[in-house]
Parts: structure tokens; C-alpha cells; sequence
């Protein structure tokens, strides 16, 4: 039965992670000489002091090494991660997911053997996912099939005992850092869309990949629009043995549900600590500022705009939990206990929408000082418009919603 009532274990993971984001990580993440630049780089020694808290491994199951947590463990962990610096919980929160999904589902026998000891051992082996979600809808192309772009993928062709890779993804995850990546790649150029892709493992240290230099804050051409640490990456007869495949030619796992469903719950969960890190600065600062010949907490104005961000927060995480749970437990689902609405895209594009107007209504709590850029609640904004406008919380996939209400399926390509 789905429940509220924690486990004493997830407890003491709350409480554990946010007194470490509340004491080490969230008075570096919001000292003024780090906000006042455009230019915000990954703190990386805090990151590493993290992974040390077991967080890299959170979702890896307990007979692989690792915590061996559920989704809404996760989801909890990152909420609390992310109140610290949503930076280094989207870097942890992908290796996490990564992690879990390779080592416990993925990988043979064999490719366990020769990546799990580095992977446990080691606190900065990090992994990123060169690719794009092929299950989800991209842009303003919900009239459209939704493989729109054919050929964008690196290709993959086999020699001998060896794939060699060609080609490039702009935008990848954990790049930057990561020690390992599945490589979403093109093995049979005679089919599009999902058919004919496979998904490979690639060291950093293998020839011929390289690995770019993460987009400056303002671009020549753009503004960086994205959380986390993040560059491209490029192929160039880039050769891996034929027994780094994950699940065989023409399966690439990472197209799945599974790796949806949990990122963009993980992602609902990092945008709640945003959200909740704006409701803090919002109550702490009308705590000590005085108007009208009293601190404004005690405003009427003020304290119902408190009330109403606390609301919209709590409504949020129940909305994340309950997908979460749903998640771990599809049963669920197949019995009709609960709906059969995408509930991650119900709680990501929720969440999204509302941690937007609370960052919004905590800057108002500040006044003119919110759009100073040596103030936390401008980079809060800034974080929830970027979460609000990404490609998980778009027109695109929140029209799936309507999709199950209505039970119309889009075409795909031929």
C-alpha cells in the first residue's frame, strides 16, 4: 500500500544529506564572489566530498556495492542535495541513475567485471550518456513524428572484433568529468528512429574520443541553458571491442522507459530543493527586514505569499513521492490502484511550473535587491526559468498527458 510514513533508513538519509547541503555545500554554493559572475563552474571538491557520503552509489543495488535505494529514496535525496546546489545533485543524481541501470540491469557478467571495482572504488568515476532520449518528444515538434532528425546519432560500424565510432553529440551530461559513457549509436544506417540503434561503452581514455570544452556562461552565439556540468563530445574512428555492446545490436536500453520514468523524476526532485531554497532565502530574509515599523514576515501581504509558495511545494512533493512510488511499484498501475496518466510527466511539468512561481514570489519578498546578481534569489529565478523551459517540461511533453486522457497515439517515423 502506498504509503507516507518514511523508513527510519530514508530518514536518516534525509536528514543526514541536508544537514551536509545546509553546512558544507550551500554557504559556498551562494557566497557573493560565486554568484556575481555569469561563469558559475562545478564545485568539485565539494562533489567529490559527497560522493563520499555514499550518493554516487545511491541507487546501485547493496550486492554490487552500492546503497541499493528505490526511486523515491532518490528523489528524497536529491530534493535535499539539490536545496545545497542543484549542480552537484544533477551531476550525482545522472551517475546515480546511470550506475543503478548499468551495472544492476545492463551489463554482462563480464562488462561488471571490468568496470564495477573502478566504479565503487573510485569517488570520482563519474558516467554520462552520450545521446538523446528517443522515448521523449523534443521541441515544438509534437505535429511531427517524433524522429525528426535523422542522422544526428554517431554511427557505429563493425570491423572484425571492434566498433568503430564516427560522429559527435553536442550535449552530454557529465561529460566534463565522466569516466564512462554509453554511446547511443547508429548500427544499421538503413533504419531510423529508434530501430537500428545500439548503445556502446566507452572509457574516456579510448583513442579517438574526445571530449570538449564545457560552453562558456555567454557564448559568442548562446547563453548556457543548463544545470549540472556539461560538453560535447566527438568520435573519430573511435574503437571499442564488440563485447562493450550493451544488450545486443539494435537494443539500446537507455531508449527504454526506465531510464525516462526515473530522470525526470530525479529531475521533478532537483527542481523541489530549488524551489525549496527560494522559500528559505524568501522566510529568512523577511525575518530581519523591517517595514512600516516591523519586520515584513508579520506583513499580511508577505505572509501569504509564504503561505501560498509552502503550499505550492508541498503539493509538488506529494505529487514527485506518489510517481515515485509508482515507479518502484508498476503493479500499481496494472491493477488500476492508480491512474494510468504518465505520472513523472505529471509530477516534472507541475513541479516545473510551480518552483518558477515561487522563485518568482520569493524574489518579490527581497524587492529591488532580488535582481542583484551578488544575491542568491537571481540565480534561483534564473534556475527555475531554465527548468521550466527545458526539453522534459515543454508544451511537447506535457501534451503526452492529453495523449493518455484521450488515448491517441502520435505516429512514428517509418
Amino acid at each position: 500500500m502506498y504509503s507516507l510514513h518514511l523508513t527510519a533508513e530514508q530518514i536518516e538519509f534525509r536528514d543526514t544529506v541536508r544537514s551536509f547541503a545546509e553546512n558544507e555545500i550551500k554557504p559556498s554554493a551562494i557566497l557573493p564572489d560565486r554568484l556575481e559572475p555569469f561563469e558559475k563552474p562545478l564545485m568539485k571538491d565539494l562533489l567529490d566530498a559527497t560522493s563520499q557520503l555514499g550518493l554516487r552509489t545511491l541507487t546501485l543495488s547493496e550486492d554490487a556495492g552500492g546503497v541499493g535505494a528505490d526511486t523515491l529514496t532518490s528523489c528524497i535525496v536529491l530534493e535535499e542535495l539539490a536545496a545545497g546546489d542543484i549542480d552537484i545533485a544533477v551531476v550525482l543524481g545522472q551517475t546515480a541513475l546511470l550506475g543503478h541501470l548499468l551495472f544492476d540491469k545492463w551489463m554482462t557478467a563480464d562488462q561488471r567485471e571490468e568496470f564495477l571495482p573502478r566504479f565503487v572504488d573510485s569517488d570520482t568515476f563519474h558516467l554520462g550518456y552520450a545521446g538523446r532520449d528517443v522515448g521523449a518528444l523534443t521541441g515544438w515538434s509534437y505535429h511531427h513524428d517524433l524522429y525528426d532528425e535523422p542522422g544526428n546519432e554517431p554511427v557505429a560500424v563493425k570491423q572484425g572484433d571492434d566498433w568503430v565510432i564516427d560522429g559527435s553529440v553536442s550535449f552530454v551530461a557529465n561529460a566534463p568529468i565522466a569516466e564512462l559513457f554509453v554511446v547511443q549509436v547508429r548500427t544499421d544506417p538503413k533504419k531510423s528512429g529508434p530501430d537500428g540503434l545500439s548503445a556502446l561503452l566507452v572509457p574516456r581514455d579510448t583513442p579517438g574520443l574526445t571530449i570538449h570544452e564545457p560552453p562558456k556562461a555567454i557564448g559568442e552565439t548562446d547563453v548556457r541553458w543548463h544545470h549540472g556540468c556539461v560538453s560535447g563530445v566527438s568520435f573519430s574512428k573511435c574503437k571499442v571491442p564488440a563485447g562493450n555492446m550493451l544488450g545486443g545490436e539494435g537494443k539500446a536500453p537507455v531508449a527504454g522507459t526506465d531510464y525516462t520514468v526515473r530522470n525526470a523524476l530525479q529531475r521533478a526532485a532537483i527542481n523541489l530543493g530549488l524551489g525549496r531554497a527560494a522559500l528559505d532565502a524568501a522566510v529568512e530574509y523577511t525575518k530581519i527586514r523591517r517595514q512600516g515599523g516591523r519586520m515584513i514576515v508579520g506583513h499580511q501581504a508577505i505572509g501569504q505569499k509564504i503561505a501560498d509558495m509552502a503550499i505550492k511545494l508541498e503539493v509538488a512533493r506529494t505529487m514527485i513521492w506518489k510517481a515515485a512510488w509508482v515507479a518502484d511499484h508498476p503493479e500499481a498501475v496494472a491493477d488500476h490502484s492508480v491512474s494510468e496518466l504518465p505520472l513523472h510527466i505529471v509530477a516534472g511539468t507541475f513541479t516545473a511550473d510551480v518552483v518558477h512561481e515561487v522563485a518568482l514570489e520569493a524574489a518579490e519578498c527581497f524587492g529591488a535587491m532580488a535582481v542583484m546578481r551578488d544575491m542568491p534569489l537571481q540565480k534561483y529565478v534564473t534556475d527555475g526559468f531554465m527548468f521550466l523551459h527545458s526539453e522534459m517540461n515543454d508544451i511537447a511533453t506535457k501534451l503526452q498527458i492529453a495523449e493518455s486522457v484521450v488515448d491517441y497515439q502520435r505516429s512514428q517515423a517509418a
